[in-house]
Order: C-alpha cells, then structure tokens, then sequence
C-alpha cells in the first residue's frame, strides 16, 4: 500500500522523532518542510517574504515525485491550520494514494517546554521557537474541521516512549 502519513503538531511535541522512526519502519523517506525553508533562507530570500509557505509548496513537490515513483512519503510539518491539511488530502486525491494524518502532543507541558529548550536542530537561518512563541501558537492551532476533520487520525501523546509511539503510528497506517 502507497501511502502518504502526514504528521500535525507544535514544534518540540517529538513530531520529527516520530516521523523519522515511523520513516524507517516502513521504508519510505520523511519530508520536512522546516530543513527546506531553512535551505529557501540560504539561497538569500528574504525572511519577509512567504518562505514557511514556499517551504510546505516544495515539500508537496518532492512529495508528488516519490508517489510518481511508487513510494509513499511522511510529511513532517506543524500543518497546525486547515489549509496546510488539505494541501496534503489534496495531493493524496490526486495521486490516488491512502492518506494518514498522526496527531503529536505532549501533555506534559514541563516535558514539552524542556524538549523544546533543550533541541538544537543546527538549522541555518532558523532560530529555534521560544516557550513563548510556542503558547502563543497554540491560539493559531486550528480545530480539525472540514474534510480533513472527517478522516481518521490518530493522536500520540510524546511522554511516552519513542519506539510505542512508533509502534503506535505504525499499526494506526497498516489499518
């Protein structure tokens, strides 16, 4: 089965851990819109500009040439607004692929500032998010409503251990 899981979440909940893990389980690369934008930045676009928007545009390209090429994709990205969502269910339909969202939080709000603080992603060009910058994202964070609303998904909570989450995401795409 090709398919396309399509991760959700605030930065420092374990998303890219996650994804990498379920990327390896299933054999198929993970795409991840923060390292493109940062590569965007590099190539001297001005951070005025609509990178974090070009970055998820880049993100769906590479991701419709893997599909094209018979594999499946994990998209790892905040997708914390609607329109994010549906770029990913919009690619999925076109392509003719099953489409997984997988939902991370981190419910240990200690747990999740120190993640946060603590992670030093090497990153050029972005400044890793603040606490604050983090609370203030939340009130950004967009209901899942719509079609993307209507699909199944599944949401893992980071304070548990990496290889369960995995194992998690892993039988929530198999079903």
């Amino acid at each position: 089965m090709v398919v396309m899981v399509v991760m959700a979440g605030l930065p420092g909940t374990g998303k890219s851990a996650v994804a990498g893990g379920v990327g390896a389980a299933l054999g198929i690369p993970v795409v991840s819109v923060d390292p493109i934008e940062s590569a965007i930045l590099s190539a001297g676009i001005d951070a005025d500009q609509p990178t974090g928007l070009a970055a998820y545009l880049v993100a769906e390209t590479i991701a419709e040439s893997v599909i094209a090429g018979g594999g499946g994709v994990v998209i790892d990205a905040v997708n914390a607004v609607e329109p994010a969502r549906e770029q990913w269910l919009k690619l999925a339909a076109r392509c003719g692929i099953a489409i997984r969202f997988v939902e991370v939080v981190c419910s240990d709000v200690g747990v999740h500032r120190v993640r946060l603080e603590a992670r030093g992603r090497q990153l050029a060009h972005i400044a890793e998010p603040t606490w604050h910058a983090v609370e203030q994202s939340l009130d950004e964070w967009e209901a899942w409503t719509g079609e993307t609303g209507s699909l199944p998904r599944i949401t893992v909570d980071s304070v548990n251990p990496l290889p369960v989450l995995v194992e998690q995401v892993i039988a929530f795409v198999r079903s």
